[in-house]
C-alpha cells in the first residue's frame, strides 16, 4: 500500500512538473511567430550575386574585411554557413589554411592574420574560396591607452549596463581614430597583401602556417586574373580599408618603377581592367570616414577614364567597380552613400557605380508607447544572421535570380543613369 501511495504521489507531482514546465516553455518561448515588416528598401540598377559568378567563372573568391571591434580569426564562420547553405556548397575542405601576413619592405613586421576556406558543390564544379582578413591585431596594441577606463579601478564605479556599452565604444570608436593615425599605412598594407594572395594563388599551392609575404607580379597571377571572379565583403571600417586598399593596389601597378622590374605588369593590369569589382559593404562608414581624410588623386572625371572613347580608358583601374552598400538606419555608426559623394570623393579610375540599401537588421521595440528603439549594436553586428542580407549577396536583385525572400520582404527601386 504504501508503495502504491508513493508511485501515486510521484506520478502526480511528475505530471505537475510537465505542466508547469509546458507553461513556461510556452510563456517564454512559444510566442506565435510574427510577420517580418522590417523596413528592407533596395535602390539600384540591379546586381547579380555570389551566384551567378559560380555559374560563370571556374572559380570565385571572396576577400571579407571586419570593421571596428577586437575580431580573432574564424569571425566570418557564421557568414560562410549561411552563404554555403543559400549557394548549395554541400562539400568543405576539412581544414582552413591560415598564414600571418608579412610587410614586403619589413618581412619581420606583422600585418595580421588572412585564412582561407573551400567550399564546393556536390558535383565539385563550383568552386568557392573565402578569404578572411584579421588586421585588428595591428590596432589591438594602440589600445592599451584606454585599459585603465575599463579596470576594475575605474569601471568599478560604472553601472553594469553602462559599463558593457563602455567596453564596446573603447574598442570601437578607437579603430577609427588609429587607421587615421599612424596605422594607416600598416593597415593599407594587409589588405593589399590579402588582395595579393587572393589573386597569385589557389587552394592548391596557398602555404598554410608561418608569415608570409607575397608578391603579385608572378605568371600566376595573369593566369589567375584571367579564369577567375573576385568579389569583397566589407564591414564598417572595413570599407575606407578595402576602397583605400584597391587604390594603392592600382597606384604600384601604375608605377613606373614596377613596370621595370616585371615587364608582364602590363597584362596584369589590361586583365584587371575586365574586371568588375563588386564590394558588398555591410554597416557601411565611408562618408562617416571621408571626414579629414585626403581626396583621391583623380575625381570628378569619371567620362575622362570609364568611357570607351575616351583617351585616358585605358588608364581606369577596373571596367567597374559596384559598391553595394546595406545600412541599417538604427546602427548609430553606418551611413547610406549620399548623391554625389563618388564622384567627389572616390577616384574617378574606379568607375563606381553605387547601389544603396535601407535595411533595418534589428527588431523595433515599443517602449511602453514612450517611443521606439531598435538595438544599435545589433543594427551594426547582425547582418551575417540577416536572411534577406545573405540572400542578397548569393542571389543579387533585380534580376531573374534574385531570391524569393528578397522578391517578398524588399522593396527594389530600379535606378538609371
Amino acid at each position: 500500500m504504501r508503495l502504491r501511495l508513493i508511485t501515486l504521489s510521484f506520478a502526480v507531482l511528475l505530471s505537475g512538473c510537465e505542466s508547469l514546465g509546458k507553461g513556461l516553455g510556452e510563456a517564454l518561448f512559444d510566442h506565435p511567430k510574427k510577420e517580418d515588416t522590417r523596413v528592407c528598401q533596395i535602390k539600384s540598377h540591379g546586381f547579380y550575386g555570389v551566384n551567378h559568378s559560380l555559374n560563370t567563372h571556374a572559380r570565385v573568391k571572396m576577400l571579407v574585411v571586419h570593421g571596428v571591434g577586437m575580431h580573432i580569426p574564424g569571425y566570418a564562420a557564421i557568414l560562410r554557413d549561411n552563404l554555403a547553405q543559400q549557394l548549395h556548397l554541400t562539400v568543405q575542405a576539412a581544414d582552413y589554411k591560415e598564414i600571418r601576413l608579412a610587410d614586403e619592405a619589413d618581412p619581420k613586421r606583422d600585418l595580421g592574420n588572412l585564412r582561407v576556406e573551400r567550399l564546393l558543390s556536390k558535383d565539385r564544379k563550383r568552386e568557392f574560396l573565402l578569404y578572411e582578413l584579421t588586421w585588428s591585431d595591428i590596432s589591438t596594441p594602440e589600445k592599451k591607452v584606454l585599459n585603465y577606463d575599463i579596470s576594475g579601478e575605474y569601471a568599478s564605479h560604472r553601472d553594469n549596463v553602462n559599463n558593457v556599452l563602455k567596453h564596446y565604444t573603447n574598442d570601437a570608436i578607437s579603430d577609427p581614430i588609429i587607421y587615421l593615425g599612424k596605422q594607416h599605412e600598416a593597415i593599407e598594407k594587409s589588405f593589399a597583401q590579402s588582395y595579393c594572395w587572393m589573386i597569385s594563388h589557389n587552394w592548391q599551392d596557398f602555404p598554410n602556417g608561418g608569415q608570409q609575404v607575397c608578391n603579385l607580379f608572378v605568371p600566376e597571377a595573369y593566369q589567375n586574373i584571367k579564369q577567375d571572379e573576385y568579389l569583397f565583403l566589407s564591414h564598417s571600417l572595413g570599407s575606407r580599408i578595402t576602397i583605400d586598399g584597391i587604390e594603392r593596389i592600382a597606384k604600384r601597378i601604375d608605377d613606373p618603377k614596377i613596370e621595370k622590374r616585371f615587364p608582364d605588369i602590363k597584362k596584369i593590369k589590361k586583365q584587371l581592367q575586365k574586371h568588375e569589382i563588386k564590394i558588398f559593404m555591410l554597416s557601411n562608414q565611408l562618408p562617416l570616414l571621408q571626414v579629414g581624410h585626403p581626396l583621391p588623386d583623380v575625381t570628378e572625371s569619371r567620362q575622362k577614364y570609364c568611357s570607351a572613347k575616351s583617351a585616358k580608358y585605358g588608364d581606369r583601374f577596373a571596367n567597374k567597380t559596384h559598391i553595394i552598400a546595406l545600412s541599417d538606419p538604427n546602427d548609430l555608426l553606418s551611413y547610406g552613400i549620399p548623391v554625389g559623394f563618388k564622384e567627389k570623393y572616390l577616384d574617378s579610375r574606379l568607375c563606381t557605380q553605387i547601389s544603396n540599401g535601407s535595411i533595418h537588421i534589428a527588431d523595433t521595440i515599443d517602449l511602453l508607447g514612450l517611443g521606439q528603439i531598435a538595438n544599435p549594436v545589433e543594427a551594426h553586428l547582425g547582418y551575417y544572421k540577416d536572411e534577406r542580407t545573405i540572400a542578397m549577396i548569393a542571389y543579387g536583385v533585380g534580376t531573374k535570380e534574385t531570391a524569393p525572400i528578397v522578391q517578398e520582404r524588399c522593396e527594389w527601386t530600379e535606378t538609371i543613369p
